[in-house]
């Protein structure tokens, strides 16, 4: 991609921002269900426009790989999907008649997300990261997204009367009544269709990790930790979302995309991958440490409650001072013990630097593939040493 036309995208993106944050200044005051407040969409809007420049840095540095036009174009997608809503709400609630289109606009944000949320990092699980299948069987797959996709975009937009929020109730702008049949059975066949090629592209992911090394290994790990918070946040999305809170499913599941894209770009560029290694440590840790600290505060106040209950008949603030003490004096020892565990569990190489490698000596007699040796030995290298980068030098052979 050019330099012009990247910036005629950025200049496209941040403009469609602007007409968002006007229709939000004319749309305040309204109460209007999932439709959330200004300052949630305008945090939204600006990751939007920081994952557009990051796909177009992609796309400029690695122009063959489609990685950088799925966060560009799912970006893009994303801003103009709120633009269209925004518009909507306007035209039908806050100011009817003012504006034609209203029920277009609504119909249009029924469907429009829908790639952004499911296509777009099934697409990435598959193509990630270097823009090819695994191979021929594969394709079955990629096929599978694109028709499970476009058959839920299909059924939602042939649906006689929108059925979500904000626009609940508005009737479909088509003027078409197809059988019930037909965009049932499209809906029926697209979302599980599409949940369940959502899982198949992360088996690929996965089974691509496995058999990743050196760089690529380091590039997978990045977008599988980022993939990691998918399942807690799908189920968080579905659980509230038929709890009637719409909005906050929209949003958990929103948020949920956002390392993704990061982590995407962030990897194809190659920039500092090993860090992912410390991340992921330090994730465990914390973590861990979050839930058990947690644990003894809650387990504290509880106990030390109902023992002042039991002597004195009532409550008392000292099981709250003196749980938070307890948590004061466990957090270092705790920390330390939870970080050896890990590392003896997770990292067990970083304590057993001869095994591992008497294990590449091992592999070294077997392999003739220097390509293959040089990601080993950097492999090798940075469980070993962990330096803050790895450079190999080979020197050429000499003709006589």
């Amino acid at each position: 991609m050019s330099v012009r036309a990247g910036w005629m995208v950025l200049s496209v993106t941040i403009l469609l921002i602007l007409v968002r944050i006007y229709f939000f200044v004319l749309n305040r005051g309204m109460d209007v269900p999932g439709y959330s407040g200004m300052v949630v969409y305008v945090v939204l809007d600006l990751l939007a426009l920081g994952f557009v420049a990051l796909g177009l840095l992609v796309i400029s540095r690695r122009p063959g790989n489609p990685v950088g036009w799925i966060i560009t174009g799912s970006s893009l997608i994303a801003v103009l999907s709120d633009v269209v809503e925004s518009f909507g709400v306007y035209a039908l609630f806050a100011d009817p008649g003012r504006l034609p289109g209203g029920e277009t606009m609504a119909w249009i944000s029924a469907w429009i997300y829908i790639p952004v949320l499911f296509a777009a990092p099934a697409m990435l699980f598959l193509l990630f990261p270097d823009g090819n299948l695994m191979g021929r069987r594969w394709w079955l797959v990629f096929w599978l997204v694109v028709l499970t996709t476009f058959s839920t975009m299909a059924g939602t937009a042939l649906s006689p009367v929108l059925n979500d929020v904000p626009f609940k109730g508005v009737v479909n702008p088509l003027g078409i009544d197809p059988p019930r049949a037909l965009y049932g059975m499209l809906s029926n066949f697209g979302w599980p269709g599409m949940a369940g090629s959502f899982i198949l592209a992360a088996v690929a992911m996965i089974l691509r990790l496995r058999r990743s090394r050196g760089v690529e290994r380091q590039q997978l790990k990045w977008i599988a930790a980022a993939a990691a918070v998918l399942p807690l946040a799908s189920a968080a999305g579905v659980f509230s979302y038929y709890l009637g809170h719409e909005t906050v499913g929209g949003l958990v599941s929103t948020f949920a995309f956002v390392p993704i894209l990061f982590a995407a770009g962030y990897a194809v560029l190659r920039y500092r991958l090993y860090d992912i290694d410390f991340i992921i440590n330090r994730a465990l840790v914390y973590g861990a440490l979050t839930v058990s600290l947690v644990l003894v505060y809650l387990g504290g106040v509880v106990s030390l409650q109902y023992l002042f209950r039991t002597l004195t008949g009532g409550g008392s603030q000292i099981a709250v001072v003196a749980s938070t003490l307890a948590i004061a004096a466990l957090f270092s020892p705790l920390r330390g013990r939870i970080q050896a565990a890990i590392d003896r569990r997770f990292y067990r190489s970083k304590y057993d630097a001869q095994e591992t490698l008497a294990t590449f000596s091992a592999r070294l007699r077997d392999e003739v593939d220097l390509d293959n040796l040089s990601g080993d030995l950097a492999e090798v290298v940075m469980d070993t040493v962990r330096p803050e980068h790895v450079s190999l030098w080979l020197r050429p052979v000499e003709k006589p």
